[in-house]
């Protein structure tokens, strides 16, 4: 939809100027003959959405300023400008080029055209034609007594001076007389106020006043594209709001009003001061604040607003996603903004960051038209929509989505939508964090609360506070690990508080849990030191995928993977045995398993290497060749009743009650109940002869719960390869690579390596690796990380000078990774403070095991672990003349 000589037009839905024809690219060729007689830059149309028509906006980008003739001028703009005659020169030699130009089809809308330059011809000065209203409603135009004079110059720059109380006593003046710089009759439209233009367009005013609308649009001094004559408010408009402020007030210190829809400026504005920020603690502060202002003022955002953050559009075993690639979003950009895509992959290739890219494209856009502002239940919607989009023609679909978005974006708006279209958020909060911001601005401010509370804890002691926050971040992460879906768990916050959570949020079949995890021991010794009086027994440990097979009450079944995703496509041969292993009374369960690869001819474990080929999803049961056999170990949940409370013994026995061993299919983990070291030793080398990884240590009845999410050392793992130097592999993240030499070249012939620190959220180098490769390796390895360099280090990469890869890489794989020990380093961060206060942790010798696909980024070795597995070191221990420390880990 464009505004054009005071008529309102309409253009289709699905035209462009580059694609119409005939009498529609007649009209489009109006509107740009039009606007060339104003500007001398190139002009394009862009899509924006609005109510139910998409308006067609004119994008202007140019670096020369506004025609003074043209345009509302501020009084700065008009003492800078050149002289009246030749400016009007200047636009008369402009619609020269524009009509010589033109097309056959714009011959047809001379009659529109005409009445326009003849009014611009007769204008002997930028001094405007009087026009009058006439009784059928057209403009009539009026010509001026005298030509423009240095005398009424002088006279309209008194005008300029006069004050806005005089302005609001002349509002008659508007219609009878029009001055291109502010006058007491036309000052140029308040920020936050398009009223008077858009006014005078739907009542057909003159002329003149089509063209004030049209031009009066312009930047601001230091406010980029966004600014308040965008049909912003002067104040308020969200541009300062500032979470991380000192004592921020939830109510004070937001800009919109109760009841109203959460901005998602707000959220905006919340990840630029999360992202310019490198404390973790004070991160999770300034996201607590925030919800604390939504709680408050519009708690129905709340839910939106934590998926936003986490990037996410439902939990994440469901599988949603955009599947919006990276080209795709470049083209939106450049046909939202009026850039070429060339010029769009450039600035992609220097920043290495899609979303600042789309800000500072954004920054030189002008527009006519200013959507209404982007809220977070509008983007969170929008997005739910792209993703649920299929069929031939649903990227164009989602393209419309796209641009609609961008367009209506402000300020730092752009760059966020951006980035999480893109699946990269790039501002460091992972879920531990969100989780316990969450649950801090819960503990402050109580969303159950009637009538609602600022900060329930104020007065209290710093003691005190804390303590609360950390009971209430207790009780929502143990809930959340049980029952990981936000769908359910933030309304009954809202509504319930957090002491109701627990009873509405329990334990059920088809949402996954995340699973219990084994501390590493390196001997047969300190398994028995450990569990020294305590009875425990041994499980073979498989080297396969970690299978959380939920039976609904309904019959159906699905399958999870460690980290809760959606596996039940990828084993139809599983669900059709499981109704041969349960028995009759087992209505639903949750059993914890390992899916293995099995030779059917030799009745025996394959590696891993050889499940990895199975097809990852939508496998047909005909179709599959590599059988798998699971091995069940633990049961969670039976009939309505979750176990994890109860002793590991038994569960177990609840276990070989209700599901019954099948050859080749179904089979209980190979144990051994003994304390005996030569049993123990003789078991472990069975295992290894069985073609497993080690041994599983469990205690039976004495702390033997299943505690959920939770590195525990009442579970230990004995591995075959660990049982001595270090006593564990270590799950690595590669974010570097150093170009290969001789042989090697064209491939990357190292990597660098890091740990991840939970509690600072930030990858901390430990080694650079260039051993246990094959040629096939580093071949694959490289043709991966290709496509995922970044032209500098993240700002969560802590690092040194002195190891700086000749390729950053964005984090993205995990490797699993042997060394022969640990040693302190000058050079990498790994466990910086824990052990040393200035010397990070390095592997010595350490060699490619594999990529384990089956762990994010986030899951890899974490700093405290590898300063325990430091410490646990034979020679460290004589050093030191005590043992490592045991302490326990935390959630994650």
């Amino acid at each position: 939809m464009v505004l054009c000589n005071m008529k309102l037009l309409l253009l289709p839905r699905t035209v462009h100027y580059s694609t119409v024809s005939g009498s529609r690219r007649g009209l489009a060729t109006l509107v740009q003959s039009h606007c060339a007689t104003c500007y001398h830059s190139k002009t394009t149309l862009s899509t924006v959405s609005y109510n139910h028509y998409i308006l067609r906006s004119i994008t202007l980008r140019s670096s020369e300023p506004l025609l003074a003739s043209k345009r509302t001028i501020s009084p700065e703009d008009d003492e800078a400008s050149n002289s009246p005659v030749k400016v009007m020169k200047k636009a008369k030699r402009s619609r020269v080029v524009s009509s010589s130009s033109s097309s056959e089809d714009e011959q047809d809308n001379k009659t529109s055209l005409k009445g326009y330059e003849s009014s611009s011809k007769k204008t002997p000065s930028p001094k405007r034609v009087k026009e009058e209203p006439s009784s059928n409603g057209k403009a009539v135009k009026k010509e001026p007594k005298s030509k423009a004079t240095p005398k009424k110059e002088t006279d309209s720059a008194k005008n300029k001076k006069v004050s806005p109380k005089t302005k609001s006593k002349s509002p008659v003046s508007v219609k009878k007389e029009e001055s291109p710089s502010p006058s007491k009759e036309e000052s140029p439209p308040k920020k936050g106020d398009p009223s008077k233009p858009a006014a005078n367009a739907s009542n057909g005013g003159s002329t003149g006043a089509a063209r004030s609308f049209f031009f009066s649009i312009k930047k601001q001094p230091n406010e980029g594209a966004d600014s308040a004559t965008d049909g912003e408010a002067p104040t308020g408009d969200g541009s300062k709001y500032d979470p991380s402020k000192k004592n921020y007030h939830p109510l004070k210190d937001a800009f919109w009003k109760k009841g109203d829809r959460v901005p998602y400026l707000a959220l905006a504005r919340t990840f630029q001061m999360i992202e310019e920020t490198s404390g973790r603690l004070r991160m999770i502060e300034i996201l607590a604040n925030y919800f604390r202002s939504v709680i408050l003022l519009s708690p129905k955002d709340l839910l939106a607003s934590v998926y936003l953050c986490l990037n996410q559009l439902a939990p994440a075993y469901e599988g949603v996603e955009l599947g919006i690639a990276e080209f795709s979003l470049m083209k939106a950009i450049a046909q939202s903004t009026g850039r070429s895509l060339a010029q769009i992959k450039a600035d992609a290739q220097t920043t290495g960051d899609l979303g600042l890219v789309a800000e500072q494209s954004k920054s030189s856009q002008h527009l006519m038209f200013r959507p209404a502002p982007l809220t977070v239940e509008v983007v969170f919607g929008k997005l739910r929509e792209i993703a649920s989009m299929t069929g031939s023609t649903s990227m164009a679909k989602k393209m419309d989505k796209i641009q609609s978005m961008f367009v209506a974006c402000r300020h730092s708006e752009s760059r966020y939508v951006i980035r999480s279209l893109a699946g990269k958020l790039r501002i460091g909060i992972a879920e531990q964090s969100l989780l316990q911001a969450l649950a801090q601005a819960c503990a402050l401010t109580p969303p159950h609360k009637d009538p609602p509370v600022v900060n329930v804890l104020a007065g209290e002691s710093e003691t005190r506070v804390k303590a609360r926050i950390e009971e209430v971040a207790l009780a929502l992460k143990t809930v959340y690990c049980q029952f990981p879906n936000y769908n359910r768990i933030v309304p009954v916050l809202l509504q319930h508080g957090i002491k109701k959570l627990s009873e509405h949020c329990p334990m059920e079949p088809g949402t996954p849990l995340k699973p219990m995890l084994a501390h590493p021991t390196k001997g047969v010794q300190e398994v028995l030191q450990r569990f020294d009086g305590i009875d425990f027994t041994c499980e073979w440990k498989y080297d396969g995928e970690r299978a959380q097979i939920h039976l609904l009450s309904d019959g159906s079944v699905q399958i999870f993977s460690r980290n809760q995703e959606n596996n039940t496509t990828k084993y139809p041969d599983i669900i059709a045995r499981l109704e041969f292993t349960r028995t009759e009374p087992v209505r639903s369960a949750i059993l914890d398993c390992e899916a293995v690869a099995w030779d059917v001819d030799k009745q025996q474990i394959l590696p891993f290497q050889v499940l990895s080929t199975r097809k990852r999803k939508d496998a047909n049961e005909a179709d599959i060749k590599v059988q798998v056999c699971v091995f069940m170990f633990d049961l969670l949940y039976l009939n309505g009743e979750p176990l994890v409370e109860r002793p590991f013994v038994e569960r177990r026995d609840l276990l070989y009650k209700h599901f019954r061993e099948i050859e080749g299919q179904w089979k209980y983990a190979t144990r051994l109940d003994t304390s005996d070291l030569d049993e123990l030793q003789h078991f472990l080398d069975e295992a290894v002869r069985g073609n497993c990884e080690g041994l599983m240590v469990k205690t039976l009845a004495r702390e033997a719960t299943y505690e959920i999410a939770k590195r525990s050392r009442n579970w230990l793992k004995l591995k075959k390869d660990y049982l001595s130097g270090v006593g564990d592999s270590l799950d690595l993240v590669v974010i570097g690579g150093y170009r290969g030499r001789g042989k090697r070249t064209g491939t990357y012939g190292g990597f660098l390596l890091a740990c991840y620190d939970d509690e600072n959220e930030e990858y901390q180098t430990i080694c650079k690796i260039g051993t246990g490769f094959s040629d096939d390796d580093l071949q694959r390895h490289t043709e991966f990380f290709r496509s995922h360099i970044i032209p500098q280090a993240k700002p969560y990469y802590r690092h040194e000078a002195n190891v700086v890869p000749d390729d950053w890489f964005e984090a993205v794989q995990v490797w699993e990774v042997l060394c022969a020990d640990l040693s302190l380093s000058p050079v990498h961060r790994a466990g910086i403070g824990i052990i040393d206060p200035e010397k990070g942790i390095s592997l010595r010798f350490p060699r490619f095991i594999r990529v384990r696909e089956d762990k994010g980024a986030t899951d890899a070795t974490n700093a405290r672990q590898v300063s325990e597995m430091y410490l646990n070191q034979d020679q460290i221990k004589n050093q030191t003349g005590g043992g490592a420390r045991d302490a326990e880990e935390d959630f994650y």
